[in-house]
Parts: structure tokens; sequence; C-alpha cells
């Protein structure tokens, strides 16, 4: 309840303190306590065209995405860099994209698919100093607030005033009745960032492009498919100018990324690995799963064994940090195999039996995958001097994301990993 502003005249307002003092259940009394107000952008600004401007540098880098030529960069609620990647030795910073609210991304041909905050908007890329939104679907994801920083609770959100941008921490005072104990309240939910409440009541084709083990969208055929706290959303993109919406499926789990391997998708959540059969791209059918303590879960697969990094410590809980290999051999029944102590393992890819761990601050870590059973013994390389986060192997050039920058190397001689070059973070290239 906000606080209310009462104007009246002296003898009314006499009347009702003294009728507020006779009767106890309706008493009202004065809450202070500090709290994050939310600061709203209006879905009329939100949903502005995007606009297109000169390259700069990277602030905060979020996920990221190949395609042909070009290496997209998403700095987090903000928009999508753009590098061509033709020469990995030496990117060239094209453009900046402005999304407000973006994280995530997919591309096929000329057509680049985006989050903007709950929108979904379909960008004409082919002009990339000139993008046209050709598309949008309103409303298609949930509702979602921006991470806060401190202990402080949420005070009031009104989805009705637009999209929310950030937090400005105030002290409130406001009335409440005595006995009334059923007043919502806010509280942000990390590991999902959304409002929460309580009251008492497969390979892709050479036009479509690949994301990083934390991808959260991934595109198969004329099938867009979009992770969002619990669902996948299924959209049909065979006419871009024209997405239809199809099936959202409910996993009843918090879902974190997605992987395609053949007619399979694996999805991690943060309790566990869903196995859907995408025989049928439009219809996702669910096959089996493999659970495990609550943690991010990011998945990739290669061989009939799937490699999954749990970390602790983070949003997601959980209170051990490790890799396991899942043998996948009956897809109906997963089976653990073998874990692996990690340091801090965010994201992995892996590429004809080279697989690659992004282990936090113990850096990015290369092994040998012939023997899944035996991968720590068999470590190519370790790179220790930086925080590794995701990664993408494509053609022997692994482009990973570390805390302080883009690296690029080239593993075609495994036995001699050569660095190409790095995108640093905050300076303009």
């Amino acid at each position: 309840m906000k606080t209310m502003k009462l104007f009246l005249s002296a003898p009314l307002a006499i009347l009702m303190i003294m009728s507020m003092i006779s009767c106890k259940d309706s008493s009202v009394i004065y809450r202070k306590y500090t709290a994050n107000v939310p600061q709203y952008m209006s879905y009329d600004e939100m949903r502005k065209p995007v606009k297109s401007t000169s390259g700069y540098a990277i602030q905060t880098a979020g996920k990221i995405y190949i395609q042909g030529n070009y290496l997209f960069v998403n700095e987090k609620y903000k928009g999508i860099h753009v590098f061509d990647n033709s020469n990995p030795a030496s990117p060239v910073n094209l453009a900046f994209l402005n999304i407000p609210g973006n994280v995530d991304l997919a591309v096929k041909g000329n057509y680049l698919y985006a989050d903007n905050y709950v929108d979904l908007i379909v960008l004409d890329i082919s002009n990339l100093n000139a993008p046209v939104e050709v598309a949008r679907i309103k409303d298609i994801f949930p509702y979602t607030i921006p991470e806060i920083t401190d202990n402080n609770p949420i005070y009031d959100i009104d989805q009705t005033l637009g999209v929310i941008v950030g937090w400005e921490v105030k002290d409130v005072t406001e009335e409440v009745e005595e006995n009334n104990v059923t007043r919502p309240y806010y509280y942000y939910d990390k590991g999902i960032g959304a409002v929460m409440f309580n009251e008492s009541s497969g390979a892709p084709t050479q036009t479509v492009g690949i994301g990083g083990s934390m991808a959260r969208f991934i595109i198969n055929g004329d099938q867009f498919y979009g992770l969002n706290q619990t669902n996948m959303q299924v959209i049909d993109i065979s006419d871009p100018l024209n997405p239809t919406v199809g099936i959202k499926i409910e996993m009843f789990r918090m879902v974190e990324t997605v992987f395609i391997d053949n007619t399979n998708f694996f999805i991690g959540t943060q309790t566990g690995m869903l196995i859907y059969d995408i025989t049928q791209p439009a219809t996702p059918v669910y096959k089996s799963e493999y659970n495990h303590f609550q943690s991010c879960d990011p998945v990739v697969v290669q061989d009939n064994y799937a490699y999954v990094t749990l970390r602790q410590g983070n949003r997601c809980g959980n209170w051990q940090n490790v890799m396991e290999v899942i043998d996948l051999k009956d897809i109906m029944s997963p089976v653990l195999v073998k874990s692996y102590s990690m340091s801090e393992p965010y994201g992995l890819g892996i590429d004809n039996k080279t697989l690659f761990v992004c282990d936090g601050q113990a850096g990015l870590k290369i092994y040998d995958a012939s023997d899944p059973l035996r991968i720590d013994i068999n470590m190519i390389k370790q790179y220790n001097n930086l925080k590794a986060l995701d990664v993408i192997p494509y053609n022997n050039v692994l482009i990973m994301i570390a805390e302080d920058g883009i690296y690029q190397y080239n593993y075609t001689d495994l036995q001699n990993i050569k660095l190409l070059s790095k995108i640093p973070i905050g300076i303009v290239m």
C-alpha cells in the first residue's frame, strides 16, 4: 500500500483522528524503511526503432554469438556489439545495435532475433548501419527486473508504468493498518531475475549462427526456441517478416541453457538436464532427464556423452565445483559416469574430442576428451591468468569471453595453440 496524502479540513481531521483512536481494529501505523524504488522506461520508449551507432568499447560483455564472418557480443540490458571477424587475428568493431533490455540473441541469414525486455524483435541486419525492425512479438517474455546489489526490499512495482531499467535507493514511509499482515511484499530472486511476491492467499545450417554454452536462444531450421524462467517458447520463423507464435512448453524448473545435438535438445536447468526430441521441430517432446543438486547448469554433448558444469556459491545455489560426465548411450536413461573437481566452472565447449572448460579464476582448461573417464590426466593446456566465462569452438578457432576481454585462439595444432587476438573490455578497437 502506497503512502496516502490526506488533505482535510481541521474539524474533519479531528473527527477522523478520534475515530481511529476509538476503533482499535482500524488503527493506522507508519512504517519506515529503506527500499529500492524502481525507475521505469515507458513501453513507447522501449519500443522505439532500433538504432545503429558506430562501434564503441564493450563495457560489460554478456553472451557471445557467431554467424558467418560476424561476431556478436551482447552488452547486458543495452544492446549488441557487432564485429567483422573474417580475420580472427584482427577483428573490426563495426557497429552497436541499441536494444534496451537485451540479453540474448540468435541469427539466421540476414535476420537477427533479440529480446527487447518483454518483446521479441526481428531485425533485418543486411545493412548494419541501418537495421530495420521487420517484426515484433509483444509481451512474449515474462516481465523481469534488473539485479539489485543490496539487501533492501523492492518498493511497489507497477507494470503499467513500463519496464524497470534501474533502482533508486530511498527512505520510504507508508501507512498500513496495524492488523493488516496481508500486504504483498516484493523481493528480488537472483536465481530468476523476476518479480516475486508473497501473499497470504543440432548441427546448424550455414546461415544459422552458433551461441556459447550459456545461450538461451537457439534456431533449428524454421523454428526459433527461447528459454525463459520455467518454459520454452517455440516460434515459427519460416517467414521472418511474420513470425508465428507456436507452443509454449512448461518445464516446471528454472531453465538456463540449451544445446542441440542431432535430433535432441539438451536443456540445462538449475536442478538437472532435460532431454527433448525435436524430430518434429515445432513440437519438442520430452524424452528423459538427469537430476543433480541445485546449480547453474551449462551443458554440451558429443559422441553420446554430455558434459555439465556445476558451480558453488552462485545465484543458483549448490555446494560443489565439478564437471560431470553423463553417459547418453541409453538416451532414455542418462547415467553419471564421472565427476571431475573444478575451481569455479562456468561455460564449456567441445570440438572433435577437444574439450574447453571455463573454470573462472582458474582460467581456461583444454582437455583431450577421447576417453571421457580419463579427462583429468589428459589436460592439453591451461591459461590461468584470466577469469574465463564462456567459449565457442568453431573451425579450429576458439572464441572465449573472459572478465577482461574476448580472446581468440587457433587450436589447429593442439600442441601449439596460438593467441590470435584480444578484444579488451573498455577500449575501442
